[in-house]
């Protein structure tokens, strides 16, 4: 697996694994992989010729008072990862080549960015659209694969290649479970042993709302039902539980598919997301 720092050398290497024809995906990563971030990789695999990945600790979608010093960096044994899983390239630039002295380019997600995770994040999925879509400038692949876990951020993707026309097909990948149910995260590796046990009470309330919500119970009994539970099952505050169209993420307060059960919740210093699909 190649390991790739300059825009010049990457711009090489991917003409060189689409030569004949060859179809290329792209595993956008901030690092810390995971078998939820594996799982990108193996997708990757079956619908694309080549897979390249990117780490890149993304500055602009942290806020001042989040954890962008702290997230957690060992590129030696992501890469040993990803050499294991079949990558071909993998493109790790520093914050210098991604965004050069001078630069004052974004984009703005506007509406799509501003509930949900936008409301305690502002400004974050806009740095997460810039980067991403510098990453589909640099890289140019036939597809990107996200995970489905951060289902907010997979929408706003998604409408941003239509938006610009960036001709980059979108896939999201089925969201990666430990064996309790909870959704596999870098985030999780800040839970204490306490808190990583309570936690299971996060998508196992999910999922009873979803099904509750596709069963025909009041939308808005259910979700406060399922607030009071995660508050009841350890976790010090929810942030938001909603039930949205899974395309436009606008807010349902009665079911129609296709919708989706978002959720945000902090336990300790951690804030965990999740979502299921209803129906």
């Amino acid at each position: 697996m190649q390991i790739i720092r300059d825009i010049a050398t990457l711009h090489r290497a991917v003409a060189a694994l689409g030569q004949g024809g060859k179809s290329v995906a792209l595993v956008p990563t901030m690092g810390a992989l995971h078998e939820g971030h594996l799982s990108l990789v193996r997708m990757g695999k079956r619908v694309a010729d080549h897979v390249v990945a990117s780490i890149f600790v993304n500055p602009t979608q942290f806020g001042p008072n989040e954890d962008y010093a702290a997230y957690p960096r060992d590129e030696a044994r992501d890469a040993a990862m990803l050499v294991e899983a079949g990558v071909s390239l993998l493109w790790a630039p520093d914050v210098g080549t991604m965004y050069p002295e001078g630069h004052s380019t974004h984009i703005e997600v506007a509406e799509l960015g501003s509930d949900y995770c936008g409301t305690a994040r502002p400004g974050h999925f806009d740095g997460v659209a810039t980067v991403v879509a510098k990453l589909f400038n640099q890289v140019r692949p036939d597809i990107a694969i996200f995970g489905e876990k951060d289902w907010q951020q997979l929408a706003i993707i998604r409408r941003m290649a239509r938006d610009l026309d960036l001709g980059v097909e979108i896939l999201g990948a089925p969201i990666a479970r430990d064996t309790d149910g909870l959704a596999l995260s870098s985030r999780n590796a800040y839970l204490t042993a306490e808190e990583r046990k309570l936690a299971a009470v996060f998508p196992k309330t999910l999922a009873a709302t979803a099904d509750a919500i596709a069963g025909g119970a009041s939308v808005r009994e259910a979700l406060t039902e399922a607030e009071a539970a995660i508050v009841a099952g350890g976790f010090d505050r929810v942030d938001y539980v909603a039930l949205a169209d899974a395309g436009s993420l606008e807010r349902l307060f009665e079911w129609r598919p296709p919708a989706r059960l978002l959720a945000a919740a902090r336990i300790g210093k951690t804030r965990l997301i999740d979502n299921y699909p209803v129906g």
